[in-house]
């Protein structure tokens, strides 16, 4: 199923905060393994230029969309570690 058709029903969902984000992941799920290729950060980008992205309105829309959008980044981001400077015993 195309990300619009999905982001379509997502818009007539009233659910919000946590619901929201599940119904969102639900779709997210249902867009990853309804494409026919393999899903790549270039087609999450794609699907972001589909009208329906650019004007989601509904929580769960929005979710969905910020989902495609991490799936887009290319990869997991991953949190910088800083080393630690080592303490000096006095």
């Amino acid at each position: 199923m195309s990300a619009g058709r999905i982001l379509s029903g997502l818009e007539t969902s009233d659910a919000t905060g946590a619901e929201a984000e599940a119904v969102a992941r639900m779709g997210f799920l249902e867009w990853v393994f309804a494409e026919p290729d393999a899903v790549t950060a270039r087609a999450a980008r794609v699907a972001l230029d589909c009208p329906e992205a650019r004007n989601a309105v509904s929580p769960a829309a929005q979710a969905f969309v910020g989902f495609l959008k991490q799936a887009g980044n290319g990869g997991a981001a991953r949190p910088v570690r800083r080393r630690r400077r080592a303490m000096a015993l006095h």
